[in-house]
């Protein structure tokens, strides 16, 4: 390629990469006037505006094979820094200390929706249109693990949005959300293990992620040591970028070892103490979160602009309903069984079913490793909007039940005198 046809390239490149993130900007004042987390509104307009732009010729223009080829590379990367700023942010939440709460409402919020995904997963083997080639163990593993997320980063900002930090509830739903994904991360390495290699790969894929957590713990002793620290302190900017560079390189090691690139970065993110390396952290973040648009995009043009026959109305609408159900039931349930008062113990099951980009992660790595089929992408992906979009006009129905109920007894004592 000589030197004119690079600059016409970049130049595409550059003009492809911001119509996305115009998307992007578009899909977030949407967020925001709607009042809904703006990721919800910018992952949905993300996911559609592949397919658009390819159902006209200017879009076809736009977006040739070579440049989506580069979008995707810039995706990935956007994916991977963002990802390790969420791990930093499982790192630096602090749990409640109520160990039992905590230990029935996880089990609740996560043995229910895996026993969901598990029972959407034989409707799925029942159907040849949704089955796919992918070995039944990873396919019924991914759906359980698809039906168990929980978005520990949109759930952040709900919190914080709405004032419940500091509340209990607030405090129970993110440390079980904080543990339920530290599972289901673990759960789709071994999915997508199993899809690569059969049964016979799973010692193999423990020996790496148990490498991979040796490496960690290395990394945050050294993180920790005065030279790093002074020039941390010194040098914040090139700091972030090493943190940045590491997150890429370990992401790209697992890959080559056929676990999931996802994982690379979350150990990364988790070997970052909590106390110190918030600004250099968020500095990642805020890279990866300008990207991460892309990644969807290029997921709407890969995916949805595919050949997916009749829209699967059935399998979208038991995804949803099982995820419904497992999530908010289960948390309800594992809280209430814990000692949390029933209305609290809704609230923390509405709260956990907030799926958000977490979700999307999941299923774009399940797609890519060819274990899920588009239709039953298709259905996963309406659920996970649904079920984030849901929580913040559920919470607010709750919150005005509430109120009432506390006005109640005052209001029937005026009316008594």
């Amino acid at each position: 390629m000589n030197a004119v046809d690079f600059a016409a390239r970049s130049g595409h490149v550059a003009l492809a990469l911001a119509a996305v993130l115009l998307v992007a900007f578009v899909g977030r004042a949407v967020g925001r006037l709607t009042r809904q987390p703006t990721v919800v509104a910018e992952i949905a307009f993300g996911l559609a505006i592949g397919p658009l732009l390819l159902s006209s010729g200017a879009g076809r223009a736009l977006l040739p094979g070579e440049v989506t080829e580069v979008l995707r590379s810039i995706g990935h990367v956007g994916l991977v820094l963002f990802l390790v700023g969420v791990a930093h942010e499982l790192r630096s939440t602090k749990a409640p200390a109520r160990g039992r709460l905590i230990g029935w409402t996880t089990a609740g919020a996560l043995v229910v929706p895996l026993l969901c995904g598990c029972a959407f997963a034989l409707v799925v083997l029942a159907d040849p249109a949704l089955r796919g080639a992918a070995p039944a163990g990873a396919l019924v593993l991914l759906l359980a693990v698809s039906l168990s997320v929980t978005a520990v980063p949109v759930l952040a900002r709900i919190l914080e949005e709405r004032q419940l930090f500091d509340t209990p509830v607030g405090k129970l739903s993110m440390s079980v959300a904080m543990i339920i994904d530290v599972f289901a991360w673990l759960l789709l390495a071994l999915a997508i293990g199993l899809a690569a290699g059969g049964s016979g790969s799973v010692p193999r894929i423990a020996s790496v992620v148990c490498v991979g957590l040796l490496v960690m713990f290395c990394l945050a002793r050294l993180v920790r040591t005065a030279p790093v620290v002074a020039f941390r302190q010194r040098f914040p900017v090139a700091t972030a970028v090493l943190v940045g560079l590491a997150g890429l390189a370990s992401s790209w090691a697992f890959q080559e070892q056929g676990v999931t690139e996802i994982f690379g970065a979350l150990l990364v993110g988790l070997a970052l103490p909590a106390d110190g390396w918030h600004d250099v952290v968020r500095r990642v973040t805020r890279v990866g979160r300008l990207l991460v648009p892309v990644f969807f995009v290029v997921t709407g043009i890969t995916v949805f602009a595919g050949q997916f026959g009749a829209t699967p109305w059935l399998a979208i609408a038991l995804a949803t309903a099982l995820g419904i159900v497992g999530k908010t039931g289960g948390g309800w349930l594992g809280a209430w069984i814990g000692g949390s008062p029933a209305p609290e113990a809704l609230r923390v099951g509405v709260l956990l079913n907030t799926r958000g980009l977490t979700e999307l992660v999941v299923l774009q790595a399940g797609y890519s490793a060819g274990i899920l089929t588009p239709p039953v992408f298709l259905a996963l992906v309406v659920m996970a909007l649904v079920t984030t979009a849901m929580t913040g006009p559920c919470l607010g129905l709750l919150e005005r039940r509430a109120e009432r109920r506390s006005k109640a007894p005052a209001l029937a004592e005026e009316g008594s005198r």
